[in-house]
């Protein structure tokens, strides 16, 4: 598992930078491999081209949840975190509202303001590919 550490920008400009750093690197994994393969292969050449592109991350990001003041580790975690960003991925025949709730829901617990949810088992991965703003 690779990590790195992450420090936010937080400009309009270093966002859409850190956004097409993503949907690029994850149009040339879906270049490379295709669709049809199981999520894991796509999170693990996922991680290894946004290494290629120097682009700083952390990959399976833990992320507790607080109830009335307590801790609950509840094993949920982050695909990635990239620059304050939520990536999700996803290898479905269709992205379902569950899985635009499950991105939602990580952003509203880690108060990030943007996630990504790409699903690589389409043919042309703009098609799969769906920006959530909080």
């Amino acid at each position: 598992m690779l990590s790195v550490v992450i420090r936010s920008r937080g400009t309009f400009d270093a966002v859409n930078d850190v956004t097409g750093a993503i949907i690029g690197g994850a149009i040339e994994v879906h270049r490379a491999i295709g669709p049809g393969l199981l999520e894991s292969a796509y999170q693990e050449c996922m991680g290894h081209e946004l290494f290629l592109r120097g682009v700083p991350f952390l990959r399976q990001h833990p992320l507790p949840v607080h109830y009335k003041g307590v801790r609950v580790d509840c094993a949920y975690r982050l695909d990635f975190l990239v620059d304050d960003v939520v990536l999700e991925i996803k290898s479905v025949s269709g992205i379902d509202p569950i899985h635009v709730a499950q991105v939602l829901t990580y952003m509203k617990l880690g108060e990030w303001k943007l996630g990504l949810l790409i699903n690589f088992n389409v043919k042309v991965l703009t098609s799969g590919i769906r920006r959530l703003i909080l």
